[in-house]
């Protein structure tokens, strides 16, 4: 996808920023983090299995304290302050909402690890930072809203040190075609106008130098993560109508149910890429 990555840059700040999706995606998704989890039951507590994913992608890296890592699309900061906490490392969030950087800034003063994590209003088609600064470039669920993938895969490239690990989860086509019509109403929950597949990641980054570390398939997760979030949000909607309006929650649920036909469908795929560079 080769767009105009600032429109859709603006189209994702303008979803997030809103009250209503802050409030579903603090409310529903549990507060630290807004990516696909990891259920060991189908009624698992959201943010349990959102937190099991982070350590499950943090296992696969050798972090040592002082190892620089940027987080780009970055949410509420979750992951970071997991890494920083828990390894030592100094985390870079790079993100493009002011409401989800401005939560992401208090939740980590709150946990006191303000020395240890830098949070950065930007887009990652243009990270702000010199070539070689970062040992490992760490993203959740971000990739897909952006309007020129090649481009920030170009920009991981530039800004990760020879050696260094690209690691990385995001929603995807089950397969690249140039017929997307079946995935409209997939793509109209979040403003998307399309999204790639495993097998684009993998050939971009290889034609820019990286080698496929792994490859952890783990589609089936996708599914079970929409459909908690549906139900989660079905019984709770109405506790939550003085903070998330019922149009709102209304799209949201159609939408949700929308991305849980995808993957029953086989239409969508989801997993851990691990890529690191020479």
């Amino acid at each position: 996808m080769n767009g105009d990555f600032k429109t859709a840059a603006q189209t994702a700040k303008d979803y997030y920023d809103s009250e209503d999706a802050d409030a579903f995606y603090a409310a529903i998704w549990g507060g630290e983090d807004i990516h696909v989890g990891l259920y060991e039951s189908e009624d698992e507590d959201i943010a349990k299995a959102s937190a099991r994913t982070v350590r499950h992608m943090a296992s696969k890296l050798d972090l040592k304290p002082g190892a620089k890592v940027i987080d780009i699309g970055s949410g509420y900061g979750g992951a970071a302050r997991y890494l920083a906490r828990e390894t030592g490392a100094h985390i870079t969030c790079l993100n493009v909402s002011e409401k989800e950087n401005a939560r992401n800034r208090r939740m980590t003063a709150e946990q006191g690890l303000e020395g240890r994590i830098e949070i950065v209003h930007g887009v990652f088609e243009d990270i702000p930072f010199p070539d070689n600064s970062f040992d490992v470039v760490w993203s959740q669920e971000a990739i897909l809203h952006s309007g020129d993938r090649d481009r920030v895969l170009k920009e991981v490239a530039r800004v990760l040190k020879p050696g260094g690990d690209f690691i990385f989860t995001d929603p995807m086509q089950a397969t690249t075609s140039d017929d997307t019509s079946e995935y409209q109403p997939i793509y109209d929950r979040i403003h998307l106008s399309d999204m790639e597949s495993i097998e684009f990641y993998k050939t971009t980054l290889e034609d820019l130098g990286f080698e496929t570390v792994e490859i952890e398939d783990l589609t089936h997760q996708l599914r079970n993560h929409y459909a908690r979030v549906r139900d989660e949000l079905k019984s709770r909607r109405h506790a939550l109508e003085d903070k998330i309006s019922p149009d709102y929650t209304d799209r949201m649920l159609n939408g949700l149910q929308h991305w849980v036909d995808g993957a029953d469908a086989g239409q969508l795929s989801w997993g851990v890429l691990h890529f690191r560079k020479p």
